[in-house]
């Protein structure tokens, strides 16, 4: 459940579906100590799109590993669905990124010995949960991959693997999906076209999606972009008004 912490984050405006409270990550480098996130305290609100920008080294990676269960913070508190992760087991917290999370990376991770079909659907089928025939049905043809289903990833551009791997993310039907520099390996109209997708998932499907980028134009494509440096949140712009994603880009320009 979420912690008192938590629950003021919720209070505090739109419904949180993930947060960081007090998130505190160092590690070791050599003999210096690394803070690579240093005290951050983030709410992250269901069905919007949110851009998380900053310089190599600003910890924009760290905290969305950290929100996705797929790193431990060295202090703080991590939220999900209304579940703190802090202190669950590994057991405990693959089963959360299996049933909550949806994961898309600039280097699509498809397994090159199947079809983009077969990558879509592992899965939900490696998990024995229902495929639902209409959803995915749905986003091939959104993401206008249907012509492509037989082929393997080796035979498929990098944009048509990107739109393969977005449809593997969202078929399992993810509380929120991660999506780390999802157009750093696309051209410029793949790249555009990838995010006018997760824009249309938001809208049409209800979803959460988190990006981290450092692309001053993909993250003004987000409704909201939080911009970190040296660990913290140095701003926090709302893009969703219009009038504010001219701010958006300077903010993300200075920040890279």
């Amino acid at each position: 459940m979420a912690t008192a912490q938590g629950t003021k984050l919720l209070a505090a405006g739109v419904e949180c579906i993930a947060a960081a409270v007090e998130l505190v990550k160092t590690y070791q480098q050599g003999e210096t100590r690394i803070r690579a996130l240093d005290g951050v305290t983030v709410g992250f609100a269901r069905a919007r799109f949110t851009a998380i920008a900053g310089p190599s080294g600003s910890g924009k990676s760290t905290l969305m590993h950290c929100l996705a269960g797929l790193d431990a913070a060295t202090s703080g508190q991590v939220i999900l669905d209304d579940r703190e992760l802090t202190g669950l087991s590994d057991r405990e917290l693959t089963r959360v990124r299996r049933d909550k999370v949806g994961f898309v990376f600039q280097s699509f991770n498809l397994l090159p010995q199947l079809t983009a079909l077969e990558n879509i659907v592992l899965p939900v089928t490696m998990t024995g949960r229902h495929l639902d025939q209409d959803l995915l049905d749905h986003l091939v043809g959104v993401l206008g991959i249907g012509d492509r289903l037989s082929h393997r990833p080796a035979e498929l551009s990098g944009g048509q693997q990107q739109r393969v791997a977005l449809a593997r993310a969202l078929l399992a039907r993810p509380v929120v999906l991660f999506a780390d520099e999802p157009t750093g390996n696309l051209d410029s109209r793949s790249g555009t076209e990838v995010l006018d997708f997760l824009r249309r998932s938001v809208r049409d499907l209800g979803q959460t999606v988190v990006m981290v980028t450092h692309d001053p134009r993909a993250a003004a494509c987000a409704d909201r972009v939080l911009v970190l440096a040296d660990g913290r949140v140095v701003d926090d712009v709302d893009t969703a008004s219009g009038a504010d994603v001219t701010r958006a880009l300077q903010v993300v320009g200075r920040a890279g």
